[in-house]
């Protein structure tokens, strides 16, 4: 790590944490003073979460890694202002422990986390859900900028999402706020989600896993399953009927529940981010088509725009988060 002389003394410099059911990613945000200019992400690390393993393993990698960190700001020069993380599951803010999961991390409910780093830095530390910095990054910095209420959503190996008001992350009565992904659909009846549920949440049939379970639960006698997601966006590309026709369905399907959370909370602009997002024209076709379908009039000219800062997202939004907090 090389960090430019902007970092050195800057009491706006974040050691971030993205810790999702793929990846733990880390890097350093350096939050600009003036509300013009954008945050700039340096040094950034990926290791795998290897969820099969269980939470308590994550933690423990988790905590190794921040300890090479910590060492590199040391070494470096570098004066960290806290420390923010965006993490899976339901996220206790005030602890900095985790609430819930869902079976993408087995056994990462219950972790306390803040407790474990308190054990290796005397930082201030904070930490929200993952999709909610993800959220406050593109609301803050992002394609939501300028917008004084935003729904976030990301679209990946699963769905979620956030609300934001006016700057603010609503986390809701039971922090469970924004849980797009767990809103009902027809076409994921008896498909089991994530949850446990089998009621037919949208998530086991639009993320990135779900477009991959769709296409072999309906795929024609004689087609091949596909591996994954990624397969079923390759095939579509490559013009294949079925592959494009499934990726409508299950977009087509979100946009009619991203309509429904509109309807109910009115913000002026969904941003849609994730690997899903990037699958190209077809789906997001699908998606506008299966929101003006379920909207309500007013609710129809909302904008759904794809999220712009990519994977520094969270780690910014985790940065802003821990900034206010402090």
């Amino acid at each position: 790590m090389t960090p430019s002389n902007a970092w050195n003394g800057s009491p706006n410099a974040y050691l971030t944490f993205d810790i999702g059911g793929t990846k733990i990613a880390s890097g350093l945000v350096w939050l600009p003073e003036s509300g013009g200019d954008m945050p700039r992400v340096e040094g950034t690390v990926r290791i795998p979460t290897r969820p099969e393993s269980g939470g308590g393993d994550v933690l423990a990698r988790l905590l190794a890694l921040a300890r090479e960190r910590l060492e590199e700001c040391r070494l470096n020069g570098v004066a960290l202002a806290g420390v923010g993380i965006g993490s899976a599951g339901v996220v206790d803010s005030a602890s900095g422990s985790i609430l819930s999961a869902t079976d993408l991390i087995p056994g990462w409910a219950g972790q306390r986390i803040a407790d474990a780093f308190a054990t290796i830095s005397d930082l201030p530390f904070y930490m929200v859900g993952d999709v909610g910095a993800h959220g406050l990054g593109e609301a803050t910095y992002g394609a939501g900028r300028g917008y004084g209420t935003v729904l976030s959503v990301g679209v990946g190996t699963g769905i979620g999402g956030a609300f934001i008001n006016h700057g603010g992350l609503a986390s809701g009565a039971h922090g469970v706020a924004g849980h797009i992904g767990h809103i009902s659909h027809g076409l994921g009846a008896g498909m089991r989600c994530s949850c446990g549920t089998r009621c037919g949440h949208i998530e086991p049939v639009a993320s990135g896993t779900g477009l991959g379970t769709l296409y072999n639960r309906c795929r024609p006698d004689g087609r091949p399953e596909v591996s994954g997601g990624k397969e079923v966006c390759d095939l579509a590309a490559g013009g294949d009927p079925y592959a494009q026709e499934i990726m409508a369905r299950s977009a087509r399907a979100l946009g009619e529940c991203l309509a429904g959370a509109c309807n109910l909370l009115d913000p002026a602009v969904v941003v849609v981010s994730g690997s899903v997002a990037n699958a190209g024209d077809l789906w997001w076709r699908a998606l506008r088509e299966g929101f003006a379908d379920a909207a309500l009039p007013l609710v129809k000219p909302t904008p759904l725009l794809r999220g712009v800062l990519g994977d520094a997202a969270p780690m910014i939004g985790a940065a802003v988060a821990a900034s206010r907090a402090a």
